[in-house]
């Protein structure tokens, strides 16, 4: 069992920043974020594998930055020029399979409870 615990949420106005973190009780080769606006499907963002490839979703690509702590086991995204469809709940997702990294965080076995981001126009 994977415990994963979000952390930097927030609101902001649109053209801000925010950072979120998470922390991961153990080690999981994929590692990723995941969010979910009201009334929408749950949305890939950014994985990080063990390996050092990253992977970033059309719609936050040169605006999100996902970056890993392995000795910390801590997974981090740094969110820049959001947008207000960026306003969702966004969870932190790990999986020990290599094989479903490309999944962009969704359907990985284990999930935080999430923290919320809200952009304002």
């Amino acid at each position: 069992q994977v415990q994963l615990v979000e952390s930097g949420g927030g609101s902001v106005q649109a053209g801000g920043s925010l950072r979120l973190s998470c922390a991961a009780s153990r080690y999981t080769y994929c590692m990723g974020w995941v969010r979910q606006a009201p009334g929408k499907e749950r949305e890939g963002v950014a994985y990080y594998t063990g390996g050092g490839t990253t992977r970033y979703a059309d719609s936050v690509k040169g605006r999100f930055t996902i970056s890993r702590d392995n000795g910390k086991n801590t997974l981090y995204l740094q969110m820049a020029n959001l947008k207000p469809e960026d306003t969702a709940m966004y969870y932190c997702a790990a999986d020990y399979r290599s094989t479903v990294c490309w999944r962009l965080g969704v359907d990985y076995r284990y999930r935080g409870q999430g923290t919320q981001v809200t952009v304002s126009s």
